[in-house]
């Protein structure tokens, strides 16, 4: 299930913790930025090697993984400007990657030959582009780009003839053109059907057909209520589209509707959401990835529908699996809360697992980090609020401890049991965290994710309020020192919680959170514009009458009432949260003589990706909190 306001304010990732025997040892920040981040998985065309994504260096780059010696090589050095690889081209060593230019999300797609030499797919600089993949001939490769409309995304097709040639271009060709807000969401094998979708609110959409043949766009989704349609992939032979939904359900099930009859089929449904499904090149393997209680639980069936086991894998989460085109071979990642991503490789037929990358430091010891655990309560109405608890390790008979409430961005995030090395750092520190899934988080079923629309710094804030009488049960934790912390959205709610109940917490780290509603939502990025309406109906509509309520829950207008020290983290180039927003409330709380500390960083957006401003960024967090919220006197 999707919110798509959540699109607005990414979540800032939380993560893990447990109790262990004897103090760890303590560690820096760069200690735990030294555990090397890495992503995404691409088979090359020989099935020798693979592609992913590495911050080893301190921002993402492209390596390759050599399949039988696990030896990496880097493919691309910035030192600027992260970069995500893509996919190999299907015949020879060129590849594809995507980046903008720091962090201002105006992300265009790249093709990089062998030799290094490097071009752009995008002709407009001024327009982003969306990776849609190969077409299943391997002929051409599609991509969405705003460039016609900044509003919209229209999809285009670049062919790929022969081999790469010095100089070479890559003229790209109109496919569809969006002028209605009908995106494009999965492309039928031989290119004749497109799924699209529609966002009437965050909780309420439809389900298009294009018939590029007949130039024909078909509704599929008729109804009534609230219902989400998320297509998924075309099968194989065309006839049908399997997508999921929530009619007639609390959560994402899996379903086909058949092209010629219209019929609807139910195929998989679980007590969770069912995040994503796909199949392989050639329909041998069907992949399935449910919600399961903020843990990922992947299912991969065979043709006949039976269940894939793989013996002797590592305790954790299976992520990001990919089949090559042979269907011979699988990677994957497996991490957990104390355990960073790794990636793993499965061989179908010798039913072999091979580990590819070890991420962890060598200065860490594995058993200093912390397992989380997800634990529920009641808030101020009685709607049961599940959140994540982590408890810092070796802690003493009668020990109490500071607590932060760690808030995830969205609206609609939610908080999942992965590995995050800043929230590591913080329990490593003393910190005990709760991790609150309030109110309008995805993942606990539709009612539960739209109990916070036109509520928010209102219910979803008295659901983290409600948290310290939980915190009060438990016996580690001192009730006189707790804090709360998010970024994005979760920023936005830790401003309210100063703002507008200014005695409930200690104090506040906002990382790029909103503080004016009325700016945020008239200022919001021009690629949104298919799902403004949607945010306004969830969120209020800053132009109607709307305006007030907005008013009246955006902290800025009631910075007289901040009592409490906080900190904020601001990226200078974030197109979603403008830094006008964290420099407005910070000068207003100093005008009320309140201790706020500011850090800026120029080269970053919404959210940091760079290894070093990670670092600056937690290191001023945790010094922060140790003068005003450990070290200072209740």
């Amino acid at each position: 299930m999707k919110k798509y306001a959540a699109l607005i304010f990414i979540s800032v990732v939380l993560f893990s913790c447990s109790g262990n025997n004897g103090k760890p040892d303590a560690y820096s920040m760069k200690q735990f930025m030294d555990i090397i981040s890495i992503n995404g998985g691409s088979f090359s065309p020989d099935e020798k090697r693979i592609l992913i994504n590495s911050r080893e260096t301190g921002i993402f780059n492209a390596v390759e993984i050599d399949l039988a010696t696990g030896e990496q090589k880097a493919l691309t050095n910035s030192a600027g400007d992260a970069i995500q690889a893509l996919d190999y081209f299907p015949e020879d060593d060129r590849f594809l990657f995507i980046s903008d230019k720091g962090g201002n999300e105006i992300s265009h797609i790249y093709v990089q030959a062998p030799g290094g030499a490097v071009t752009d797919l995008i002709s407009d600089s001024t327009a982003k582009a969306t990776y849609m993949g190969w077409s299943h001939d391997r002929k051409s490769i599609y991509y969405q780009s705003n460039s016609r409309d900044k509003q919209f995304f229209d999809l285009y097709r670049v062919t790929i003839e022969g081999s790469a040639k010095e100089g070479q271009v890559y003229p790209s060709t109109l496919v569809y053109t969006n002028d209605k807000g009908l995106n494009v969401s999965s492309i039928s094998r031989d290119g004749r059907y497109l799924a699209l979708t529609e966002s009437v609110t965050t909780n309420d959409g439809n389900m298009y057909l294009y018939d590029a043949q007949a130039g024909t766009v078909k509704l599929l989704s008729a109804h009534t209520g609230n219902i989400q349609y998320d297509p998924q992939y075309f099968s194989p032979d065309g006839r049908s589209l399997v997508y999921l939904t929530d009619e007639g359900s609390e959560f994402m099930y899996l379903a086909s509707y058949d092209l010629l009859t219209g019929e609807k089929r139910k195929l998989e449904d679980a007590p969770w959401d069912i995040l994503y499904s796909y199949l392989s090149r050639n329909g041998k393997y069907r992949v399935v990835a449910i919600n399961n209680d903020a843990r990922t639980e992947m299912k991969i069936y065979d043709l006949t529908g039976n269940l894939i086991t793989i013996p002797g894998l590592p305790e954790g989460d299976i992520t990001g699996v990919t089949i090559s085109d042979s269907e011979n071979l699988m990677a994957f990642y497996v991490s957990s809360s104390r355990n960073p991503s790794n990636l793993y490789l499965y061989n179908f037929t010798t039913k072999k697992v091979t580990r590819l990358t070890n991420t962890m430091s060598k200065d860490i010891d594995p058993e200093d980090l912390v397992e989380g655990s997800v634990v529920r309560y009641k808030s101020f109405d009685g709607m049961e609020i599940p959140s994540l608890l982590y408890v810092p390790r070796g802690l003493e008979d009668g020990e109490k401890v500071p607590v932060l409430l760690l808030i995830h961005g969205g609206p609609g995030g939610q908080t999942r049991l992965n590995y995050s090395g800043y929230v590591q750092y913080l329990l490593n520190h003393g910190y005990a965290i709760l991790a609150v899934n309030n109110r309008g988080s995805s993942g606990y079923g539709k009612s539960f994710y739209a109990s916070d629309d036109r509520k928010h710094g209102d219910a979803d804030l008295k659901d983290c309020i409600a948290a310290k009488d939980y915190l009060a049960t438990l016996p580690f934790v001192d009730t006189t020192r707790i804090g709360i912390m998010g970024g994005s959205y979760g920023g936005y709610m830790t401003m309210a919680a100063l703002a507008f109940a200014p005695e409930e917490f200690r104090v506040g780290v906002n990382l790029f959170g909103v503080t004016n509603w009325l700016r945020t939502l008239k200022s919001i990025p021009a690629w949104w514009g298919s799902q403004r309406t949607a945010l306004y109906t969830e969120l209020g509509d800053p132009y109607s009458a709307d305006s007030i309520a907005l008013y009246n829950k955006s902290p800025l207008f009631f910075a007289n009432q901040i009592k409490k020290p906080f900190i904020v983290l601001q990226g200078s180039n974030d197109p979603r949260v403008l830094q006008v927003e964290s420099d407005e409330i910070v000068d207003a709380a100093r005008k009320n003589n309140v201790p706020v500390e500011y850090v800026i960083f120029p080269d970053e957006g919404h959210g940091f990706v760079k290894k070093e401003n990670n670092i600056k960024a937690y290191e001023s967090v945790l010094s922060f909190l140790d003068k005003h919220l450990k070290g200072s006197n209740p």
